[in-house]
Order: structure tokens, then sequence, then C-alpha cells
């Protein structure tokens, strides 16, 4: 392995004196000395011949000499080879948050990464805010360059590219104490006296065609949230008793809920967000996930709840 007193070694060698070695090295001649004498009881090779007009090398020195030239220029190559390295790799930055988790992330960067060997990851976490949502989709690309998450929202789409993976069941959720909480599936019958929270008009069509069917039940009384959901939307539901239209995926983001499928069979695609001109390596990811996934509405079903 290189060893930096061969530096030491090589100055002195062709200065012909330690003085002159100290001078270009800006130590004394003392430490020069010293460093000499500890490279040959290391190496247990005289590698100088001290004399009264300087130092010249031996024999043993001429080889280590002309060998230290070569392992000092591959030394420098190799550096050169692992900072090459280095720039080559490339992170990718993936959002997460409680309401967009980035492991279906991860499982898909399982699947893929043999085929990116050059690719790291990075998490960069969220905060799930109803009102900053669209700020954080505006500087997607920016700030990450991926994010997993449902995506049925105009708003959302018209800010960010959508590769759908899948669909998830939209369910229902009650509290824990609820009188519906022990059901294993609701009928809209079971509704009936309720409040239910769901998202208001005008931003997702398939919530909007939920509700188109919910208020042929004027039996259920609908209470709207806003567009986008965050954690508070969940404390809300705990608090007043209310019946929350959720997804499947959601179901462990607050403990004291449960969340129950529903006859209304709906669903709503859930993958990849990704800026509007991603960048050439996010674009490169995703040519790695189209080569592995089934395209939208063919992707593996979800387990059940």
């Amino acid at each position: 392995m290189y060893n930096s007193l061969l530096d030491v070694l090589l100055c002195v060698a062709d200065c012909g004196s330690f003085t002159k070695a100290a001078e270009k090295l800006y130590i004394s001649p003392t430490a020069v000395m010293k460093q000499i004498n500890a490279l040959e009881q290391q190496l247990d090779l005289r590698l100088l011949t001290r004399t009264n007009h300087g130092v010249r090398l031996t024999a043993s020195g001429e080889s280590v000499y002309k060998d230290a030239k070569g392992m000092i220029a591959y030394s420098a190559q190799a550096l050169e080879r692992a900072r090459r390295a280095a720039a080559a790799q490339t992170v990718i930055r993936v959002g997460t948050s409680m309401l967009n988790p980035c492991k279906p992330f991860m499982d898909l960067w399982n699947r893929v990464n043999d085929r990116l060997p050059q690719f790291k990851i990075a998490i960069v976490p969220f905060e799930d805010d109803h009102a900053e949502i669209l700020s954080v989709l505006d500087h997607i690309g920016a700030t990450f360059d991926f994010l997993v998450g449902v995506c049925d929202s105009a708003a959302w789409l018209r800010r960010c590219s959508f590769y759908p993976l899948g669909e998830y069941r939209l369910c229902c959720a009650v509290p824990v104490r609820h009188r519906l909480a022990a059901k294993e599936r609701l009928r809209l019958t079971d509704l009936y006296g309720e409040t239910l929270m769901m998202v208001r008009r005008g931003d997702s069509p398939i919530n909007d065609r939920i509700r188109d069917e919910i208020e042929r039940h004027p039996q259920i009384t609908i209470a709207d949230t806003a567009h986008f959901y965050d954690v508070g939307v969940f404390n809300r539901c705990e608090q007043t008793g209310s019946v929350l239209s959720t997804i499947e995926c959601w179901k462990d983001v607050h403990p004291s809920l449960v969340t129950i499928p529903v006859d209304w069979e709906e669903t709503i695609p859930y993958g990849l967000l990704y800026a509007r001109r991603p960048s050439a390596a996010a674009l490169r990811f995703l040519e790695a996930v189209q080569a592995l996934t089934p395209p939208a509405g063919q992707a593996d079903p979800q387990p059940a709840i």
C-alpha cells in the first residue's frame, strides 16, 4: 500500500540532501531525517547512504524510488476514478409524509434497483397540510423528484405528472367505539342518521360521483372537508364521532379510527407524482419502472383490509 513517507524519500533523493528537502517540504532537516529513519525501520531496508556531500540512494533505495513513483501515479489515478464514480452516482429524492408514505416507492425501488446501480435514494420528509400541499407540488422536481400518492385531484394534476401504479378502495372510517366499528362491510343504509365527512365538490371526479349517490339518501348528512386531507381531518372524525370517507391505505393514520370497506366499490388511483419537466435521472427511473410494472389498470391488486 502507498505510504506517505515515500514522498519524503522521493524529495530527499531528488534534492540530494536533507536540508534542501526540508526547505521544499517546509519542515526541519531533523524532521526529514526522522521520517526517513521511520521508513527504513518499517521496510527493514537501508534506503540512503549519508555522506559529507549529501545523500544518495542505495540499491534498495533505487528500487523503492522507482516503484514509489509508480505507486504515487497509480494512487492519483485511483483517487480520480473514485471521484468520477462518486460524481456518476445519481440521487433520487423521494418525498414522504404520514398520508403519502414512501414505502410503496421503496417497494418499487427494490424491484428496479438492479437496473440502476448508479442510483441512490434520499428520503425527504414533508408535512401533510391541506393549505400547503399545492405549494409542495409546485416545487416537485426541486425539493424532491417523486412522491407516491393517491391522485384524482384536478388541482394536483395541473401541477405535476402522474404515473398510475394501481388503485386503492375508498372506504369509511369511524371511531373505535362507534356503533358501526364492528361491521366488516358497510351499506349506505348503515350510514342513515350519521354525519359523513367527505371532500367538498369540485376537485375529484370520483369523490363527486360518490356524492351524487349519497345525496340520493337524505338520511345521511354530508359535512364538507377541504379538498385535501391532513391529520386534522382524522382528529375531527374521532372527536366528533362522525363517519369519514377515506382510503384503505390510510387505515393506520389514526389509531382510534377503524377503516371499513363500503358497498359502493369505488377506487381511486395511486402512483408516482413527478415534475411536469422531470430531470434526466427521473426519466431514467421511470423507464426502469415502465419496463417492470404493468400499465395503469393492470397493477397488482392491493391486499384487502
